[in-house]
Protein backbone atom coordinates (compact mmCIF):
# COMPACT_ATOMS: atom_id res chain seq x y z
CA UNK A 1 0.00 0.00 0.00
CA UNK A 2 0.99 3.39 -1.08
CA UNK A 3 0.28 6.58 0.67
CA UNK A 4 -2.23 7.55 -2.16
CA UNK A 5 -4.02 4.40 -1.31
CA UNK A 6 -3.40 5.02 2.29
CA UNK A 7 -5.48 7.85 1.77
CA UNK A 8 -8.23 6.98 -0.13
CA UNK A 9 -8.83 4.42 2.68
CA UNK A 10 -8.70 6.98 5.22
CA UNK A 11 -11.31 9.16 3.55
CA UNK A 12 -13.50 6.21 3.48
CA UNK A 13 -13.02 5.15 6.86
CA UNK A 14 -13.65 9.19 7.49
CA UNK A 15 -16.73 9.07 5.69
CA UNK A 16 -18.64 5.74 6.48
CA UNK A 17 -17.76 5.11 10.06
CA UNK A 18 -20.42 6.78 12.16
CA UNK A 19 -23.18 6.25 9.23
CA UNK A 20 -24.88 3.33 9.45
CA UNK A 21 -23.29 1.51 6.42
CA UNK A 22 -20.28 -0.45 7.68
CA UNK A 23 -16.77 1.29 7.58
CA UNK A 24 -15.02 -2.21 8.09
CA UNK A 25 -16.90 -3.35 4.55
CA UNK A 26 -16.06 -0.15 2.97
CA UNK A 27 -12.50 -0.39 3.74
CA UNK A 28 -12.15 -3.80 2.37
CA UNK A 29 -14.02 -3.71 -0.57
CA UNK A 30 -11.60 -0.52 -1.36
CA UNK A 31 -8.92 -2.83 -0.68
CA UNK A 32 -10.62 -5.54 -3.11
CA UNK A 33 -10.81 -3.12 -5.69
CA UNK A 34 -7.20 -1.35 -5.61
CA UNK A 35 -5.87 -4.58 -5.53
CA UNK A 36 -4.03 -4.75 -2.15
CA UNK A 37 -3.02 -7.50 -0.01
CA UNK A 38 -4.73 -7.99 3.39
CA UNK A 39 -1.47 -8.09 5.47
CA UNK A 40 -0.48 -6.95 8.93
CA UNK A 41 -0.34 -3.56 7.81
CA UNK A 42 -3.91 -3.26 6.07
CA UNK A 43 -5.39 -5.14 9.33
CA UNK A 44 -3.39 -2.58 11.85
CA UNK A 45 -4.48 0.51 9.38
CA UNK A 46 -7.87 0.02 8.93
CA UNK A 47 -8.65 -0.87 12.90
CA UNK A 48 -6.52 1.84 14.20
CA UNK A 49 -6.96 4.78 12.06
CA UNK A 50 -10.34 4.80 13.75
CA UNK A 51 -8.29 6.79 16.02
CA UNK A 52 -8.71 9.68 13.86
CA UNK A 53 -12.33 9.08 13.77
CA UNK A 54 -12.54 9.34 17.72
CA UNK A 55 -10.42 12.67 17.88
CA UNK A 56 -13.60 13.75 15.62
CA UNK A 57 -16.47 13.12 18.17
CA UNK A 58 -14.55 14.22 20.90
CA UNK A 59 -13.69 17.33 19.21
CA UNK A 60 -17.39 17.90 17.73
CA UNK A 61 -18.81 16.91 21.32
CA UNK A 62 -15.57 18.30 23.31
CA UNK A 63 -17.61 20.41 26.01
CA UNK A 64 -19.36 16.93 27.34
CA UNK A 65 -16.00 14.93 27.17
CA UNK A 66 -14.23 17.49 29.25
CA UNK A 67 -16.89 18.41 31.43
CA UNK A 68 -15.46 15.80 34.33
CA UNK A 69 -18.37 17.05 37.00
CA UNK A 70 -20.69 14.85 34.87
CA UNK A 71 -19.12 11.41 35.64
CA UNK A 72 -22.95 9.71 34.94
CA UNK A 73 -22.07 10.18 31.58
CA UNK A 74 -18.45 8.20 31.68
CA UNK A 75 -19.98 5.61 33.89
CA UNK A 76 -22.38 5.25 31.27
CA UNK A 77 -20.14 4.52 28.40
CA UNK A 78 -17.66 2.49 30.81
CA UNK A 79 -20.78 -0.21 31.48
CA UNK A 80 -21.96 0.19 27.61
CA UNK A 81 -18.54 -0.63 26.25
CA UNK A 82 -17.81 -3.74 28.46
CA UNK A 83 -20.10 -6.28 26.13
CA UNK A 84 -17.77 -5.16 23.23
CA UNK A 85 -14.23 -5.51 25.59
CA UNK A 86 -15.41 -9.26 26.47
CA UNK A 87 -17.22 -10.64 23.28
CA UNK A 88 -13.91 -8.62 20.84
CA UNK A 89 -11.63 -10.39 22.74
CA UNK A 90 -13.46 -13.77 22.52
CA UNK A 91 -14.45 -13.65 19.25
CA UNK A 92 -10.87 -11.48 17.78
CA UNK A 93 -9.50 -15.29 15.34
CA UNK A 94 -13.27 -15.37 13.85
CA UNK A 95 -13.11 -11.23 13.18
CA UNK A 96 -10.02 -11.60 11.60
CA UNK A 97 -11.34 -15.04 9.31
CA UNK A 98 -14.66 -13.10 8.16
CA UNK A 99 -12.69 -9.87 7.21
CA UNK A 100 -11.37 -11.54 4.49
CA UNK A 101 -14.67 -12.85 3.14
CA UNK A 102 -16.10 -10.35 0.74
CA UNK A 103 -19.24 -12.34 -0.62
CA UNK A 104 -20.09 -12.76 3.43
CA UNK A 105 -19.80 -8.91 3.85
CA UNK A 106 -21.87 -7.45 1.06
CA UNK A 107 -24.79 -10.58 1.95
CA UNK A 108 -23.98 -8.63 5.38
CA UNK A 109 -24.49 -5.25 3.76
CA UNK A 110 -27.72 -6.31 2.15
CA UNK A 111 -29.75 -8.07 5.19
CA UNK A 112 -28.78 -4.41 7.37
CA UNK A 113 -30.19 -2.32 4.60
CA UNK A 114 -33.50 -4.31 4.63
CA UNK A 115 -33.56 -3.48 8.55
CA UNK A 116 -33.05 0.08 7.95
CA UNK A 117 -35.80 0.35 5.34
CA UNK A 118 -38.28 -0.77 7.93
CA UNK A 119 -36.44 0.70 11.28
CA UNK A 120 -38.47 4.05 11.56
CA UNK A 121 -41.57 2.38 11.73
CA UNK A 122 -40.52 -0.23 14.13
CA UNK A 123 -39.79 2.72 16.68
CA UNK A 124 -42.29 5.07 16.27
CA UNK A 125 -43.01 6.69 19.82
CA UNK A 126 -39.65 7.90 21.43
CA UNK A 127 -39.73 8.95 25.15
CA UNK A 128 -35.65 10.17 25.50
CA UNK A 129 -34.80 13.09 24.02
CA UNK A 130 -31.49 13.85 26.55
CA UNK A 131 -28.56 12.16 27.25
CA UNK A 132 -28.77 12.28 31.12
CA UNK A 133 -32.12 10.54 30.59
CA UNK A 134 -30.55 7.21 29.74
CA UNK A 135 -29.85 4.63 32.23
CA UNK A 136 -26.81 2.65 32.86
CA UNK A 137 -28.61 -0.37 32.26
CA UNK A 138 -30.54 1.13 28.98
CA UNK A 139 -26.88 2.15 28.27
CA UNK A 140 -25.45 -1.76 28.56
CA UNK A 141 -28.36 -2.91 26.60
CA UNK A 142 -27.38 -0.48 23.88
CA UNK A 143 -24.04 -2.24 24.32
CA UNK A 144 -25.01 -5.57 23.89
CA UNK A 145 -26.78 -4.45 20.76
CA UNK A 146 -23.42 -2.90 19.42
CA UNK A 147 -21.57 -6.47 19.69
CA UNK A 148 -23.68 -7.01 16.35
CA UNK A 149 -21.49 -5.03 14.84
CA UNK A 150 -18.60 -8.18 15.33
CA UNK A 151 -20.04 -9.52 12.13
CA UNK A 152 -18.05 -7.41 9.59
CA UNK A 153 -20.67 -5.82 7.41
CA UNK A 154 -23.01 -5.20 9.84
CA UNK A 155 -22.15 -1.92 11.06
CA UNK A 156 -21.06 -0.59 14.73
CA UNK A 157 -22.93 2.75 14.12
CA UNK A 158 -26.26 0.57 13.29
CA UNK A 159 -26.18 -1.72 15.78
CA UNK A 160 -25.70 1.05 18.55
CA UNK A 161 -28.47 3.30 16.59
CA UNK A 162 -31.02 0.31 16.70
CA UNK A 163 -30.17 -0.44 20.18
CA UNK A 164 -30.59 3.01 21.11
CA UNK A 165 -34.02 3.67 19.18
CA UNK A 166 -35.22 -0.18 20.54
CA UNK A 167 -34.56 1.49 24.13
CA UNK A 168 -37.16 4.25 23.27
CA UNK A 169 -34.22 7.25 22.06
CA UNK A 170 -35.11 9.56 19.56
CA UNK A 171 -33.36 9.33 16.24
CA UNK A 172 -31.20 11.94 17.25
CA UNK A 173 -29.97 11.16 20.28
CA UNK A 174 -30.00 7.61 19.45
CA UNK A 175 -27.05 8.50 16.87
CA UNK A 176 -25.28 10.72 19.37
CA UNK A 177 -25.17 8.24 22.10
CA UNK A 178 -23.32 5.94 19.17
CA UNK A 179 -20.69 8.83 18.67
CA UNK A 180 -20.33 8.65 22.29
CA UNK A 181 -20.19 5.09 22.44
CA UNK A 182 -17.85 4.62 19.63
CA UNK A 183 -15.19 7.03 21.91
CA UNK A 184 -14.43 4.44 24.48
CA UNK A 185 -14.79 1.09 21.90
CA UNK A 186 -12.49 2.22 19.26
CA UNK A 187 -9.96 3.97 22.09
CA UNK A 188 -9.91 0.04 23.31
CA UNK A 189 -9.50 -1.66 19.57
CA UNK A 190 -6.83 0.82 18.87
CA UNK A 191 -4.67 0.12 21.89
CA UNK A 192 -5.30 -3.65 21.72
CA UNK A 193 -4.21 -4.00 17.89
CA UNK A 194 -1.60 -1.94 18.70
CA UNK A 195 -0.43 -2.34 22.09
CA UNK A 196 -1.47 -5.84 22.86
CA UNK A 197 -2.07 -8.00 19.73
CA UNK A 198 0.60 -10.40 17.75
CA UNK A 199 1.16 -10.31 14.33
CA UNK A 200 3.11 -12.96 12.72
CA UNK A 201 2.09 -12.18 8.77
CA UNK A 202 5.48 -10.73 8.37
CA UNK A 203 7.43 -14.40 10.10
CA UNK A 204 8.33 -12.52 13.12
CA UNK A 205 6.25 -12.20 15.87
CA UNK A 206 5.28 -8.33 16.72
CA UNK A 207 3.29 -6.09 18.29
CA UNK A 208 1.26 -3.53 16.56
CA UNK A 209 3.57 -0.27 17.28
CA UNK A 210 6.65 -2.78 16.50
CA UNK A 211 5.80 -3.15 13.38
CA UNK A 212 5.00 0.35 12.47
CA UNK A 213 8.04 1.55 14.27
CA UNK A 214 10.01 -0.91 11.62
CA UNK A 215 8.96 1.28 8.80
CA UNK A 216 9.16 4.63 8.46
CA UNK A 217 6.82 4.74 5.48
CA UNK A 218 4.33 2.68 7.27
CA UNK A 219 4.45 4.89 10.15
CA UNK A 220 4.23 7.85 7.88
CA UNK A 221 0.85 6.32 5.89
CA UNK A 222 -0.67 6.14 9.54
CA UNK A 223 -0.42 9.41 10.51
CA UNK A 224 -1.16 10.94 7.85
CA UNK A 225 -4.48 8.34 7.79
CA UNK A 226 -5.35 9.19 11.05
CA UNK A 227 -5.16 13.25 10.16
CA UNK A 228 -7.39 12.41 7.14
CA UNK A 229 -9.69 10.34 8.44
CA UNK A 230 -10.21 13.18 11.52
CA UNK A 231 -11.29 16.06 9.16
CA UNK A 232 -13.56 13.80 6.86
CA UNK A 233 -15.07 12.24 10.11
CA UNK A 234 -16.26 16.18 11.27
CA UNK A 235 -17.97 16.31 7.53
CA UNK A 236 -19.59 13.04 8.06
CA UNK A 237 -20.80 13.74 11.35
CA UNK A 238 -22.59 16.75 10.81
CA UNK A 239 -24.24 15.60 7.67
CA UNK A 240 -25.62 12.64 9.04
CA UNK A 241 -26.69 14.29 12.06
CA UNK A 242 -29.04 16.52 9.70
CA UNK A 243 -29.69 14.22 6.99
CA UNK A 244 -31.30 11.79 9.38
CA UNK A 245 -33.83 14.29 11.28
CA UNK A 246 -35.15 15.08 7.77
CA UNK A 247 -34.88 11.49 6.07
CA UNK A 248 -34.47 9.17 8.62
CA UNK A 249 -32.75 5.84 8.45
CA UNK A 250 -34.48 4.55 4.90
CA UNK A 251 -32.15 6.90 2.49
CA UNK A 252 -29.15 4.41 4.35
CA UNK A 253 -31.11 1.02 3.89
CA UNK A 254 -31.12 1.26 0.15
CA UNK A 255 -27.56 3.03 -0.15
CA UNK A 256 -26.80 -0.68 1.58
CA UNK A 257 -28.78 -2.68 -0.52
CA UNK A 258 -27.83 -0.91 -4.18
CA UNK A 259 -23.80 -0.81 -2.36
CA UNK A 260 -24.13 -4.95 -1.14
CA UNK A 261 -26.01 -6.09 -4.29
CA UNK A 262 -23.45 -4.14 -6.58
CA UNK A 263 -20.24 -6.04 -4.72
CA UNK A 264 -22.25 -9.57 -4.32
CA UNK A 265 -22.35 -9.45 -8.26
CA UNK A 266 -18.75 -8.19 -8.34
CA UNK A 267 -17.17 -10.60 -6.36
CA UNK A 268 -19.26 -13.94 -7.50
CA UNK A 269 -19.22 -12.95 -11.39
Amino acid sequence: MDLLQSIIIAIVEGLTEYLPISSTAHMIFTRELMGLAEDDFFKIFALCIQFGAILAVVTLYWRKFLDFSRWQFFLKLGFAVLPALVLGKLLDDYIDSVMGAPVYIALMLIVGGVVLLFIDRFFQHPTISHEKEISIKKAVIIGFWQCLAMMPGTSRSAASIIGGMQQKLTRELAAEFSFFLAVPTMLAVTVYSLFLKHYTGSGVTMKGYELLASNSNKLSMFVIGNVVAYIVAIIAIKGFIELIKKYGFALWGYYRIIVGGFLLWWFIK
